[in-house]
C-alpha cells in the first residue's frame, strides 16, 4: 500500500509522517512537497522516505504525485481558502484516476457550516464518489507553539477575537495516531466522519492562567473585535486567505454552542487523550 501525505513539512503533517515511520508495516510512505531539494535540506527527518513534487497551485504536479497511490492524507494548506480554484481540480483528478481513497483532515463541526473551507472539500469528495474518511479534530494545542507563538515569544501576549468562547483542546500526536489507525483499517471507517476531541473545554483566559501557573509566567490574553484583528493581521502581512481562516477558527466559537466532547480516541485506544497541562509541561521552555 502506498500512502501519499500532503502537508508533510507542516506541524501536523510531520507528526503524521513520524507516526507512520514508527509503523513501517503499513506500507510505503510518500511525502508530497513543493520543493524536493529544499525539503531534503531543511527536513532531514524526511530523507528516509520517498519525496514527490506536489503543489496545490500547480495542476501539472498532480499525476506524478498520485501515481500508484492507494490512500492520500489530504491536509489543506491554511492559506488556501479558494477551494473551487485550488482543491477542486485535485479532487476531480483523483476521481478520474479512481481507486485512490482519501483521509481528509477536516475540523470539528464542519458538518454544520457551509462557509468553512473544510466542509466545501468534504462535499467535493462526496460529490465525486471517492471513498473517504473525514477526521474532524478540535482545536490544536500546538497552535500555542506555532501560529500564536510569535506574539507569545515577543510580547508575552495572545491577541484573538475569541472573547471567552470555549475551545476543545487536542494534541496533534493524538490526531496522528488516529490517522494511522484509519489508514491501517480503512474499510472499518470507510465513508464515515470521526470527530476527534480532547477531554477539556477551556477558553483562552483559562489556558493562559494554566500556562502562567505551570511556568510561573506572565503571559496575557487580549480579546479584540474582528475589525481590529483584521487590521492587525494585515499589518503583519498575513495573506487574506489566512486571515479569513484565523478569523473563522477563533471568532465563530463565540456564536456557536460549546464544543462537544466525544470519546472517539478512548473508544479506539482505550486511553484518554492528552490534557493541556501535559502539553504545557512538555513545552515549558517555549513558554518561559
Amino acid at each position: 500500500m502506498n500512502i501519499l501525505i500532503t502537508g508533510a513539512t507542516g506541524n501536523i503533517g510531520l507528526e503524521v509522517v513520524n507516526q507512520f515511520k514508527a509503523n513501517r508495516t503499513i506500507g510505503n510512505i510518500i511525502a508530497g512537497v513543493r520543493d524536493i531539494e529544499k525539503t531534503k535540506k531543511n527536513y532531514p527527518e524526511l530523507n528516509d522516505i520517498e519525496l514527490r513534487k506536489f503543489d496545490f497551485y500547480d495542476i501539472s504536479t498532480f499525476d506524478s504525485a498520485l501515481d500508484n497511490i492507494d490512500i492520500m492524507f489530504l491536509l489543506r494548506p491554511p492559506q488556501i481558502s479558494n477551494i473551487k480554484k485550488y482543491i477542486a481540480p485535485l479532487i476531480t483528478r483523483i476521481a478520474e484516476i479512481g481507486n485512490i481513497k482519501i483521509i481528509l483532515l477536516s475540523v470539528q463541526g464542519a458538518e454544520t457550516s457551509t462557509i468553512i473551507p473544510h466542509r466545501k472539500i468534504e462535499l467535493l469528495i462526496i460529490k465525486n464518489k471517492i471513498d473517504y474518511i473525514f477526521l474532524r479534530p478540535s482545536y490544536f494545542m500546538q497552535n500555542l507553539t506555532t501560529t500564536l507563538y510569535p506574539e507569545i515569544q515577543h510580547s508575552k501576549l495572545i491577541t484573538l477575537p475569541s472573547g471567552t468562547a470555549k475551545f476543545n483542546w487536542i494534541d496533534i500526536s493524538d490526531i496522528s495516531r488516529i490517522v494511522l489507525e484509519c489508514a491501517s483499517n480503512f474499510n472499518k471507517y470507510q465513508n464515515k466522519a470521526l470527530t476527534i476531541s480532547g477531554s477539556q473545554n477551556l477558553n483562552f483566559p483559562e489556558v493562559v492562567k494554566l500556562i502562567n501557573l505551570i511556568t510561573n509566567g506572565e503571559i496575557k490574553y487580549r480579546s479584540v473585535n474582528p475589525l481590529k484583528y483584521f487590521i492587525a493581521k494585515k499589518k503583519e502581512k498575513y495573506e487574506i486567505g489566512m486571515i479569513f481562516v484565523m478569523f473563522v477558527l477563533h471568532f465563530l466559537p463565540r456564536v456557536q454552542p460549546e464544543p462537544e466532547i466525544v470519546n472517539t480516541f478512548y473508544d479506539i485506544f482505550n486511553e484518554n487523550p492528552k490534557k493541556i497541562e501535559e502539553f504545557i509541561r512538555m513545552n515549558i521552555k517555549k513558554f518561559t
